[in-house]
């Protein structure tokens, strides 16, 4: 008997990759695709499928949104996603997917990892899984390296926007496209690992630059981007921070 799967993903071009290819292969049938998560749900409700596909950040409600939601008896979720860093990874894992796919990746690893699940009576815990692509060693490193950078301009670690901030930089490392889809990905991005909003991610960002500016410390911004960017009277947008610091990360090495 065939295994059912839903594809809940917004990228319409992915789905259709997907569904062809599933229509190649045997075992596996392609019964409902979501391009939000309110519809993924509820095909998961009214199919009982034993794969969902599931990307993270979709309209309406993202997949955290849709796994919290997901009642007993659960289908094996495997998550979808470019956002890959540590925090998403495991915030995936806490909240009950099963596996973790690093966006663009392998359709015949992802077939492979469904034969894996289907060849047991029970899924095994998440506490085994391993994401396709690991988290980079550089984690750490890079994490020191913002708290370094932003000790030097003044941000200080106990406000929101500190970690905001840090996590925008992170995923933007990652992914540097996201800079440029601010609004509509990057900030959702963070809100979703914070349980959050995007509006309150954006106003957080938004403080802890402008105490930065408040302190006084341009000359030690300055001296870090090894040239004379601002003045106390030009305050970047958030964007353009990110964008900055994000960017002398990567041509460290980060």
């Amino acid at each position: 008997m065939k295994k059912t799967v839903i594809i809940a993903d917004d990228n319409a071009a992915l789905v259709a990759s997907l569904k062809e290819f599933f229509g190649s292969v045997n075992g596996y049938d392609v019964v409902a695709v979501a391009e939000n998560g309110t519809d993924a749900l509820a095909a998961v409700e009214r199919l009982d499928p034993d794969f969902l596909l599931l990307d993270i950040v979709m309209p309406e409600l993202d997949g955290f949104g849709v796994l919290s939601a997901i009642k007993t008896p659960r289908p094996v979720v495997i998550m979808m996603s470019q956002l890959n860093t540590d925090a998403f990874v495991q915030k995936a894992l806490r909240y009950g997917a099963k596996y973790f796919l690093a966006k663009p990746f392998n359709f015949d690893l992802l077939l492979k990892t469904l034969d894996d699940f289907a060849a047991e009576n029970d899924a095994p815990p998440a506490a085994i899984v391993q994401p396709v692509r690991p988290v980079p060693r550089r984690n750490r490193s890079l994490d020191e390296k913002i708290a370094n950078l932003f000790i030097s301009v003044g941000i200080p670690a106990h406000i929101k926007g500190y970690q905001f901030l840090r996590e925008a930089i992170k995923i933007t490392v990652d992914d540097p496209e996201i800079i440029n889809s601010i609004t509509k990905r990057l900030y959702p991005s963070i809100a979703a690992v914070f349980n959050t909003t995007p509006s309150k991610v954006e106003r957080a960002i938004r403080h802890a630059i402008e105490v930065a500016w408040n302190r006084g410390k341009i000359e030690n911004i300055n001296n870090i981007f090894g040239m004379k960017i601002y003045s106390a009277n030009e305050k970047p947008t958030n964007g353009e921070f990110i964008a900055l610091v994000a960017d002398k990360m990567l041509l460290e090495g980060a």
